[in-house]
């Protein structure tokens, strides 16, 4: 395998969207390889985890996963489209298949009528976190959740959140998103991830998402957002929980 040192060489060999996003730049403690056709990002704390992004044909990911993970150890987690995830899962020594989900991404920001804005820090934020959605990768103040957006109701109140988090140059990524129970239903969440998409989009290039496969509604709303779908799945070592 052969080490990749910049955006331009990553470019390059792989246009894919994943691994520009698992990339993050070239950030602290990213290493990028290629073998063959195939190309692993290993990328520290991003998205809660320390993922390994892998694109490519299955016999070059094969080997290139097998020698990546032997270079940064266990605590990587393999990361791609479902398929490929599964012939890792058989063919790469130690490794489990762990989960499938949803990855969107769009590259026109959407046209919506929006009462979202950037919020000037992170306050009320947590308490809807816990209330609405507990399971959030994204908290306020966590390294890499950049900012927050929100509808706000007439007192001020966060209604619907979302953050700009992850995000790397040519990929914006949006998570933690949440709407207080009182006002779901209402179309809040689709303003909120619209304006939030927009920002990316202008900023970036490109917004993505990771989704929960079964989440059928909030697909819907990304869908209607201009976002496409994409099967995914982790992978890790067998004795990493």
């Amino acid at each position: 395998m052969r080490e990749i040192r910049t955006p331009a060489e990553l470019r390059q060999a792989s246009g894919d969207s994943i691994v520009e996003w698992a990339a993050q730049g070239f950030g602290p403690g990213v290493r990028v390889w290629a073998s063959g056709a195939a190309v692993a990002v290993a990328s520290p704390k991003v998205s809660k985890h320390d993922r390994l992004a892998v694109v490519g044909p299955v016999d070059d990911a094969v080997r290139l996963t097998t020698e990546v993970l032997a270079e940064v150890g266990s605590s990587y987690r393999p990361f791609g489209e479902e398929r490929l995830m599964r012939e890792l899962a058989a063919r790469v020594p130690g490794l489990r298949f762990s989960a499938a989900f949803g990855w969107m991404d769009a590259d026109e920001p959407p046209s919506v009528t929006t009462a979202a804005a950037w919020l000037d820090g992170g306050d009320g934020v947590e308490a809807l976190l816990a209330e609405a959605s507990p399971t959030s990768y994204a908290w306020p103040g966590h390294p890499g959740v950049r900012r927050w957006a929100a509808v706000t109701g007439e007192r001020g109140q966060l209604l619907s959140v979302a953050a700009d988090a992850w995000s790397a140059p040519g990929v914006g990524f949006l998570a933690g998103v949440a709407t207080h129970p009182v006002a779901r239903g209402k179309g809040l969440s689709r303003q909120v991830c619209g304006f939030v998409t927009a920002e990316l989009v202008k900023r970036h290039g490109r917004a993505a998402l990771m989704v929960d496969g079964e989440n059928a509604a909030a697909i819907a709303v990304y869908r209607r957002l201009g976002y496409t779908y994409r099967r995914v799945a982790a992978a890790s070592l067998a004795h990493v929980s």
